[in-house]
């Protein structure tokens, strides 16, 4: 029986940065990488494609760091 893979739904998925990152707050995930037992996510901001990067995947469960979806800045107070 296969592993069952870690994050099978990453690629595609939109995140909202709690704090700017490189000058954007939304993001989606337009590839992964699986290095090990560590899955990096490659992030393009949804604004500018020319700023991308590369997280370790694991970071994006961390609410404090990112929500899932592209949340407006009303949406995100009302959850703190």
């Amino acid at each position: 029986m296969p592993k069952k893979q870690k994050f099978p739904h990453l690629v595609g998925s939109r995140w909202t940065a709690q704090q700017t990152t490189w000058g954007w707050r939304h993001f989606q995930v337009v590839n992964r990488k699986n290095e090990g037992r560590w899955v990096f996510a490659e992030m393009v901001a949804a604004c500018d494609p020319t700023v991308r990067f590369w997280l370790n995947a694991k970071q994006l469960k961390d609410r404090g760091l990112w929500l899932a979806g592209w949340q407006s800045l009303g949406e995100r107070e009302d959850e703190g």
